[in-house]
């Protein structure tokens, strides 16, 4: 018995061993579980609003802040997980009729309700849904969702394209507007190589803003967030239209560009971000002319406004403009939460007095 148990020890683990084997073999021949697409299904959402009278804190009697005047705000509350993060914006031409883009590659559409000035009263009527890549899937399931900028090109007939940018994986897509159908594919833009080479991971096309009018019409225009360095000016680029080329702006007190728009003149509206141990949060609106905007040039432009922590601000993301009833130029400011109960989701007016 005794000269019998080494032998049989040594055919269990020859046993199972074989057993293992099998095991792995039949755990190899055995077709994969299907991987969930990461996706947010078409949706309505509620939101409600909370009225900012005052753009400076404790003070409604001051509602002019260099060339701009403040209109009202608000801040936008969901109990939807979806809702925020809001980094880009398109306004119908009369300013009601909104698309929105998050930075976790979501679309945001919703009718603003405003007083004949162009107040905000409220936001109603929103919907969201993941933004859908040229092959028909998810842009966030891609890895590919950090949507950044948002602008339009307009058609005489009110028609026209969203360009739709992405930050990490360098990208600008194409989608029809009006945006009837949030589940319809868009289409990639060529870039240039010289571009997207250029950029950095993470800081790079938040600025995009096509022009519809004036010198440059025709010319989709993108400033990257910052540059090469902290103290780098930041790289700008005009594509197509009548004069392609690069530019730079001139980086000042530690500002990045977060996103632009133009005027019916040619002129383009740069909003600016900062957030510093030394300075805080900051917002800044800064217009570059259509005559600066060229190859090879320095854009200084001039500040029309610049708001820190005494005024109703917070991570300030996206801008777009239209006009209202009497013909003021109407400037829309939206913010990115970043999904924090610490930060806030705002939309503020400003009207373009100088």
């Amino acid at each position: 018995m005794t000269r019998l148990l080494p032998t049989l020890r040594l055919r269990t683990r020859r046993a199972a061993a074989l057993a293992a084997v099998v095991l792995t073999a039949v755990l190899l021949l055995m077709p994969a579980p299907a991987r969930a697409v990461i996706d947010v299904p078409l949706q309505d959402v509620t939101i409600r609003s909370k009225q900012i009278d005052a753009f400076r804190i404790g003070r409604a009697d001051e509602p002019r802040f260099g060339g701009l005047t403040f209109l009202g705000g608000l801040e936008l509350l969901s109990g939807n997980r979806h809702m925020g993060g809001l980094s880009g914006l398109v306004l119908s031409a009369d300013g009601r009729e909104m698309v929105a883009i998050s930075d976790n590659g979501l679309w945001l559409t919703a009718t603003i309700d405003a007083d004949p000035n162009g107040r905000p009263l409220a936001v109603r009527d929103a919907r969201l849904s993941a933004i859908i890549d040229p092959s028909g899937r998810p842009l966030m399931d891609r890895g590919r969702g950090d949507a950044e900028a948002l602008t339009l090109r307009r058609n005489p007939d009110g028609t026209g394209e969203l360009y739709m940018a992405t930050e990490r994986y360098h990208a600008i897509y194409a989608f029809p507007y009006p945006l009837t159908d949030l589940r319809t594919p868009g289409r990639a833009l060529d870039l240039p190589v010289a571009m997207t080479g250029n950029l950095r991971h993470n800081k790079g096309m938040e600025a995009v803003a096509f022009a519809n009018s004036g010198p440059l019409a025709g010319t989709l225009v993108v400033v990257s967030e910052r540059g090469q360095t902290f103290n780098s000016n930041l790289p700008g680029y005009l594509l197509g239209g009548p004069s392609p080329g690069t530019f730079t702006v001139l980086r000042q007190d530690s500002y990045d560009a977060t996103d632009a728009t133009f005027l019916d003149n040619g002129d383009m509206v740069l909003l600016e971000r900062r957030f510093t141990l030394r300075h805080g949060i900051g917002m800044r609106v800064r217009l570059l002319p259509a005559t600066e905007l060229k190859p090879g040039a320095m854009v200084v432009g001039r500040v029309l406004l610049e708001a820190g922590f005494s005024e109703q601000i917070d991570n300030m993301e996206g801008v777009a403009v239209h006009r209202n009833a009497a013909g003021e130029t109407i400037l829309t400011i939206v913010s990115d939460d970043n999904r924090s109960i610490l930060q806030r989701t705002l939309l503020l007016r400003f009207r373009i007095d100088g």
